[in-house]
């Protein structure tokens, strides 16, 4: 009995072992690749999620409601944030702005996606501030307090700051998903922006077990 009790336990663990390297073969290389050297993220207890992106991507407009959806299910040890990137365009730059102004005035809500759709299919050209702003009093908000939110010290940092992340995550293209400071999230191959969620879950599993050591 202690035998076949035995035997079976070396077995478990022999098959346990292989399902784990049959699922590093499936991820490593291909699901995610490492960022080197790994970036700081803001709360070490938490896995930190990035999803870089711009408003003036046709992809990231595509992306959006698939991956707010994503976000807003996600486990209560995972953090989410997006970051809005210019890789060095300054009419992406001010899109950036866009994005965190909204954010500062807890505006998100009227102007996020509505960005989107001024952009890619009204087909409304946001890349200077005169007509940022007015897209934002069309969309409700207060000129006044917009204009100055969009030109203060911290919007304008924080869209420094964002660059710096993108640079340091080397983000090559949006969007893009980062998994705690760690690993990038490939999006080579992928059938849909489903698998490319649906790596990201399994990169942030692997986060979580790495943690756990």
């Amino acid at each position: 009995m202690q035998k076949r009790t035995f035997i079976t336990t070396v077995f478990g663990l022999a098959a346990a072992f292989l399902m784990a390297a049959s699922a590093q073969a499936q991820v490593a290389g291909k699901d995610y690749v490492a960022i080197s050297p790994p970036q700081p993220t803001e709360n070490p207890a938490k896995i930190e999620v990035i999803e870089f992106f711009s408003y003036g991507c046709p992809h990231c407009k595509d992306f959006h409601p698939l991956i707010s959806k994503w976000a807003a299910k996600l486990p209560s040890d995972v953090v989410f944030k997006r970051v809005p990137i210019s890789f060095g365009r300054a009419q992406w730059a001010n899109l950036g702005k866009l994005y965190y102004t909204a954010e500062a005035l807890n505006e998100l809500g009227r102007l996020d996606n509505a960005a989107f759709i001024a952009l890619h299919e009204k087909g409304v050209k946001l890349y200077d501030d005169a007509t940022i702003n007015q897209f934002a009093v069309q969309e409700g908000v207060d000129g006044k307090k917009f204009a100055e939110a969009y030109g203060s010290f911290g919007v304008q940092s924080k869209m420094k700051r964002a660059d710096q992340l993108a640079q340091g995550h080397k983000v090559q293209g949006v969007p893009a998903i980062a998994v705690d400071g760690r690993y990038m999230v490939l999006n080579e191959g992928v059938q849909g922006y489903e698998e490319l969620l649906a790596r990201a879950d399994k990169v942030i599993g692997k986060v979580r077990s790495e943690k756990k050591k």
